[in-house]
């Protein structure tokens, strides 16, 4: 008698009253649900993951750049410091620091000026000796013209 019988894992499609609509419904709520739920992930979680992603490489890349360019700093400050000799030594001391913090307030006020200027206008370049860029349209080379006495 138990051989007869459905496995208790599986469903029968048709709902109580044997017409399968009840099933189906309950199927097609489940597809749209699931559905719902996998268009969200689709539009919400992946452009956050990308966007995520760059923001991690660009604060990585951003500490890289300050890194190396405060041990440039340093560098150039030993740099005056060990290659002038005696010239800045004593009461001129100061003028290695004063010369390396002026170069890095420069660089600082030249990487705000362009991060605040924003993205560079595209310019598309056009080949040499080609004449199509700078005619206008609907005019036509004169020279080009048959038939012209």
């Amino acid at each position: 008698m138990a051989s007869h019988m459905a496995p208790a894992h599986v469903r029968p499609d048709k709902g109580d009253n044997g017409s399968g609509k009840a099933g189906g419904i309950r199927r097609a709520g489940d597809d749209a649900l699931n559905l719902t739920i996998d268009y969200l992930k689709q539009e919400t979680l992946e452009p956050l993951t990308g966007l995520g992603r760059f923001l991690a490489w660009g604060v990585a890349g951003s500490l890289a750049i300050a890194v190396g360019i405060l041990l440039l700093l340093l560098g150039i400050l030993r740099l005056l410091q060990t290659e002038t000799g005696t010239a800045l030594t004593g009461d001129w001391s100061w003028v290695p620091y004063f010369a390396v913090s002026v170069l890095g307030i420069g660089v600082a006020g030249v990487a705000v000026w362009r991060i605040t200027a924003g993205p560079g206008q595209a310019t598309t370049k056009v080949p040499r000796g080609s004449s199509a860029a700078t005619r206008s349209p609907g005019v036509t080379d004169t020279n080009s013209r048959e038939g012209s006495s």
